[in-house]
């Protein structure tokens, strides 16, 4: 009976150890498994970071060298020339196009599917001179003196080609959220070339930075540089450094007017496009 009993008492010491194992081998594994799924988790958060940093890069990268709206499109020549005898009214002018860009590409946008396109054109428009209008009224309340040195050219954002250009080709093709990002690349593309010009001519020509006077240059500024053809000169530099930076960073050759930003405002379109 003693055998007997010891016997049973050792097989039930057995069962328990393994009851106990299995137990403990099971919180292992589900703990592996919360581990996993915490990795996978944060691995998809990081890859989410990494995908929409690398979105952002691309199009500033895109907006501000490979396709400049005004040093590689060469569009919005006319307030580009005419507006950038001084830094400051360079980026005056430059943040109310990037403000109206921005807004009015989310707006064409969300209306995208809406808007008829036989009426496009002129809905396109009259969503641009309500922002314009607005922009202007700001810009009339708490900057008068920007207001002034603009003058006209501030309301002429209305017929801006970047801004039409950008709507046609871009806000009416994509999501509200990749058009406003396209709407901030262009305009920091457009103001940093407008501030490039402002400056250099600004410098040169009057020998000053933002109207602070500049030793030496002020008392002998080249006024050369402060005239339309000073600016053209500046420009074509410009753009000359634009297409040299571009093709540092291996801009594709496009042949027609497929996948050109500017084929909605291009001369050439339709007629065998261009080379670039």
């Amino acid at each position: 009976m003693a055998k007997k009993t010891i016997s049973k008492g050792r097989d039930h010491i057995e069962e328990s150890a393994a009851v106990i194992e299995e137990i403990q081998e099971t919180e292992v594994s589900g703990e592996i498994s919360e581990a996993a799924a915490e990795g996978v988790a944060s691995s998809e958060h990081a890859n989410a970071k990494q995908s929409a940093a690398g979105v952002l890069g691309d199009a500033m990268k895109r907006g501000i060298i490979l396709e400049n709206p005004v040093l590689r499109l060469v569009l919005g020549t006319c307030p580009t020339l005419a507006t950038t005898t001084a830094a400051s009214n360079a980026i005056g002018m430059g943040i109310a196009a990037t403000l109206v860009l921005i807004c009015s590409n989310t707006v064409i946008s969300l209306l995208r599917n809406i808007i008829p396109d036989k009426v496009r054109i002129p809905a396109y428009i009259t969503i641009i001179a309500s922002f314009v209008s607005i922009v202007q009224m700001l810009v009339k309340a708490f900057a008068p003196a920007l207001d002034e040195s603009l003058g006209i050219y501030l309301p002429l954002i209305v017929v801006n080609c970047i801004i039409l250009g950008r709507a046609e080709m871009y806000a009416s093709k994509h999501a509200p959220a990749l058009s406003a990002l396209d709407g901030l690349a262009m305009g920091v593309g457009f103001t940093t070339a407008l501030l490039c010009m402002g400056t250099i001519r600004e410098i040169l020509g009057a020998g000053s930075l933002f109207g602070a006077k500049l030793p030496i240059l002020s008392s002998q500024p080249i006024l050369f540089f402060s005239l339309a053809p000073g600016g053209f000169f500046v420009f074509g530099m410009l753009i000359a450094a634009a297409n040299r930076l571009s093709r540092k960073n291996h801009l594709p050759v496009r042949n027609g007017c497929g996948d050109c930003p500017a084929a909605a405002t291009c001369s050439m379109s339709g007629k065998g496009g261009c080379k670039q």
